[in-house]
């Protein structure tokens, strides 16, 4: 349910003015509760996801002068009686960051999970069997990098940016030194249409990544499951790192090529769609000097993603307009879905 209630301990003092912040950001329902030690009290709101981040925010201004103040943000499942009008879902910025922080955590878990994906992947694609490749996305750990990469970018977050981009790299890299293991083990090509696939990229292979970052995005803001997303962003990075390392292992640089190429449109893809939805979302630093902070940070990823598209675009022999329309369309077709 889209209702958060905001458990809030704050001095006694602020009472009246977290009273008045709640009036007029239509905070559904406004309690005191019980008074704690050192002159502070309890206090609960009933928030929407349409004004619980303005509410959020006002918040930190109207406490900030307690250290021991803290607000906790507690799932609703119901209310009675159940206020009126649909409820939306999208959580707050307070709300995604512990998620996507967690989600570049580089362990030896991590680790586990990409090279095992990436062998059940191979097995798939080397024995042309597709069930076998789904069966790796499930359990390919790459969705919460690249998602946390564009939100610590918004954000201008640095430190999460840098750990994002290196928990990515590192599992993208262990794919390919493991399929190139396995590439020079093998020694030949076999006849799997599942992996010449992969050695080729066109317009469809375009929209699907960045229809993944949308998807991976708008499945995050809304606090729903992300696994089928997750699957989603690994059809886009999984075989196509993993065709990338195996035919680098078994010499066949040409078709290394054109894997490689596919795996860095779907990355670019990824990560410039992620970004422009949190944007169009609204995800940004709370204070306006944060706000300052952050914006060379976007504008320089906006940029750099996009001329990242238009130069491999180019690569491709497709005119940079003819593709900009064709994922647009797709996009629209994918947010109306």
């Amino acid at each position: 349910m889209a209702l958060k209630l905001l458990q809030i301990t704050a001095p006694i003092s602020a009472e009246n003015n977290i009273r008045k912040m709640a009036a007029s950001e239509g905070v559904l329902s406004f309690t005191r509760g019980t008074d704690v030690e050192d002159d502070h009290a309890m206090f609960f709101l009933l928030t929407s996801a349409e004004n619980r981040q303005q509410t959020i925010d006002k918040l930190h201004s109207l406490v900030k002068t307690s250290t021991q103040a803290r607000i906790n943000i507690l799932p609703v499942d119901a209310t009675l009686p159940a206020p009126g009008g649909i409820q939306g879902q999208s959580d707050t910025r307070e709300e995604l960051y512990p998620k996507l922080v967690s989600s570049v955590h580089m362990d030896l878990t991590y680790l586990m999970l990409a090279a095992f994906s990436t062998i059940v992947a191979l097995v798939g694609l080397i024995q042309d069997n597709i069930a076998v490749v789904i069966g790796a996305m499930v359990i390919a750990p790459f969705l919460g990098p690249n998602l946390a990469f564009a939100f610590g970018t918004s954000l201008g977050d640095r430190s999460l940016m840098r750990k994002a981009f290196l928990t990515g790299i590192t599992g993208v890299s262990v794919a390919v030194l493991m399929s190139m293991f396995v590439g020079v083990i093998w020694g030949y090509i076999p006849d799997s249409a599942e992996l010449m696939a992969r050695t080729d990229v066109d317009l469809s292979g375009v929209a699907l990544a960045a229809a993944s970052g949308v998807a991976g995005v708008l499945s995050l803001t809304s606090g729903l499951s992300m696994t089928l997303v997750g699957v989603m962003v690994a059809v886009a990075l999984l075989p196509p790192a993993a065709t990338f390392g195996f035919m680098l292992g078994a010499g066949e640089l040409r078709l290394a090529y054109g894997a490689m190429l596919l795996l860095s449109v779907n990355i670019v893809c990824v990560n410039l769609s992620g970004l422009v939805v949190f944007l169009a979302k609204g995800i940004k630093p709370r204070l306006w000097f944060e706000r300052r902070m952050a914006k060379p940070y976007v504008l320089w990823a906006i940029a750099f993603w996009s001329a990242a598209l238009i130069g491999l675009m180019w690569v491709m022999g497709t005119n940079p307009m003819v593709a900009l329309y064709y994922v647009l369309n797709q996009l629209e077709l994918t947010l109306l879905s």
